[in-house]
């Protein structure tokens, strides 16, 4: 049975008229561009909120016309709330802008509509990359942060706690948020620069060449599978979509790749 809601707050130290303006006019610098946080990563290239109630908030793949609409503004008052009704799913969505002693309290409840029953309940993970942007907004380039094309699948009996671990003892950060105790999530990405190490649950125990996988990011993801199949790659998984499209394949001693389709604006 789908939850009713879904809610989550983070504090910013910036006045709410300036908390809403981060939020709304500046989202595509603090989304995080990673490989499961749009609708079809490999063709976004920024997200967009237009502003006033009718306004939409969009997933943008070749503007002005290529894009998807994730939702259309029910409710707009700059430096308290906003609202929207989705277009994705069965949810309505309502984020306060509340003042605090040292800053703003930011808000967000996600909630199934009466009657509903498919409900994507991102924004709870999503506000949680808020904070850091309007940390370092006042010295930060004004161009989003994109990921480099390769990435490191490293797995674990437990990734939250290794995530913990690899944050306390190496300094490894994340665009997103370190695991708290108590806490699984299915997706841990850590970053080093602009590369990205994912940490995954070890389901089954493993030879010593298969702890661990790659991942590269190519221009033609189908030119590329059917390269590899014409010179032998064992394919794990054909091309399939869960965001981010992408296949798996084993090399000649068995150690598992990941290619995925490039969005346009990687490098």
């Amino acid at each position: 049975m789908t939850e009713p809601s879904a809610t989550a707050s983070v504090e910013v130290a910036v006045d709410p008229a300036t908390a809403f303006e981060i939020f709304t006019e500046e989202i595509d610098l603090w989304w995080v561009r990673g490989p499961i946080n749009f609708f079809d990563a490999a063709r976004a290239t920024a997200m967009q909120i237009e502003p006033g109630v009718g306004g939409r908030i969009l997933e943008v793949y070749s503007p002005p016309d290529d894009v998807l609409e994730l939702g259309k503004i029910t409710d707009w008052t700059p430096g308290a709330l906003f609202a929207y009704r989705s277009s994705v799913d069965d949810t309505e969505t309502r984020i306060d802008f509340e003042a605090y002693d040292g800053g703003t309290r930011v808000t967000v409840v996600q909630s199934l509509v009466p009657g509903g029953e498919k409900a994507f309940y991102f924004w709870p993970n999503v506000i949680h990359w808020l904070p850091a942007w309007a940390e370092r907004r006042d010295h930060a380039a004004r161009t989003p942060r994109e990921l480099d094309r390769l990435a490191i699948a490293l797995y674990y009996e437990d990734p939250a706690a290794a995530a913990r671990w690899l944050h306390t003892v190496f300094g490894l950060d994340s665009w997103d948020k370190i695991p708290a105790e108590g806490t699984d999530p299915s997706w841990i990405e850590l970053q080093v620069g602009a590369r990205a190490i994912l940490l995954f649950k070890l389901t089954e125990k493993r030879t010593a060449q298969l702890d661990h996988g790659v991942w590269v990011y190519v221009d033609d993801l189908d030119a590329h599978f059917a390269h590899s199949q014409e010179n032998g790659a064992k394919i794990l998984s054909d091309i399939h979509q869960h965001g981010y499209r992408c296949y798996e394949a084993e090399d000649l001693e068995g150690h598992a790749w990941t290619f995925a389709q490039a969005r346009p604006t990687m490098a």
